[in-house]
């Protein structure tokens, strides 16, 4: 609606995944460095740990575009709030194995062997499955997380044949400290913090550039007020500056300063009585 008035190639605060959209601000490189060498390193697994809206799963998606090639198959379940004895068959499918040619076997056992013969197959031909778990926080009880200790178990001629990476809200942490035979096998832990004002800006920036802006459109002021309000969280950021960029598209403003940003709040909060 707005891209025209502001020219630009497409809308730059959208939460979708998209390569480019990647800002590498302090936090999230070190917690990539982390979990490329577990998972570089044939570890078990790895937890990305954060509160909402800090880009986790863009990190995790960032992750399996940068791994190199012999790192797969790569697969990335979004659905993990299944029963426990579920979540064998749905990682099948997300490895390929489709059920209508007959991979999927019927009970859980024979789904197992399957998904173990897979990836002793995998192993052998010089390759290293990697599974992402988002929302990993949403498996706290007792038999969904033995089931991914399952899979840190399986191993062939010496190699482990998948890394887990486990991506989820901060409580993903001590669920797993409670379950000691799967936190045995994580390798390494990542946190993920708000950014920094100076990191704000760059953010903001380095999204309207990548959407093809070649102008200013919020001011310093804007962007030390837009971190005062969103705290520096990515995902209300983007939430922030979208409507900032209608209104201002509607009101044919031409730059968005700190009183602006800060109107634009106000309405975005505000409750309509009934």
């Amino acid at each position: 609606m707005y891209e025209a008035y502001w020219n630009l190639k497409s809308r730059p605060f959208e939460n979708t995944y998209s390569e480019a959209s990647y800002y590498p601000s302090e936090s999230a490189q070190a917690a990539l460095l982390k979990l490329r060498y577990a998972v570089e390193n044939r570890r078990g697994a790895a937890i990305l740990a954060g509160a909402c809206g800090l880009g986790k799963s863009l990190l995790a998606r960032t992750l399996l575009m940068q791994l190199p090639d012999t790192f797969s198959p790569k697969a990335h379940l979004v659905f993990p709030k299944l029963p426990s004895d579920a979540l064998i068959p749905y990682l099948l499918l997300n490895l390929g194995r489709s059920p209508k040619d007959n991979h999927i076997a019927s009970s859980p056992s024979e789904n197992v062997w399957q998904l173990q013969q897979f990836l002793s197959e995998n192993t052998r031909a010089g390759n290293h499955a990697v599974i992402v778990v988002d929302d990993a926080h949403l498996l706290s009880d007792h038999a969904s997380l033995e089931m991914l200790r399952l899979l840190t178990n399986f191993e062939t001629d010496g190699k482990l044949d998948l890394t887990l990476v486990l991506v989820g809200q901060t409580a993903i942490i001590p669920a797993v400290e409670r379950f000691p035979s799967l936190e045995s096998r994580i390798g390494v832990k990542s946190l993920m913090r708000c950014f920094t004002p100076d990191e704000t800006a760059a953010y903001v920036t380095h999204r309207l550039r990548v959407a093809g802006c070649a102008e200013e459109i919020f001011v310093p002021e804007g962007l030390q007020r837009l971190f005062e309000i969103t705290r520096g969280n990515p995902r209300e950021i983007n939430r922030l500056c979208d409507l900032a960029l209608l209104i201002g598209y509607a009101e044919e403003i031409r730059v968005i300063d700190a009183a602006q940003v800060e109107s634009i709040h106000d309405e975005l909060v505000t409750v309509v009585p009934e």
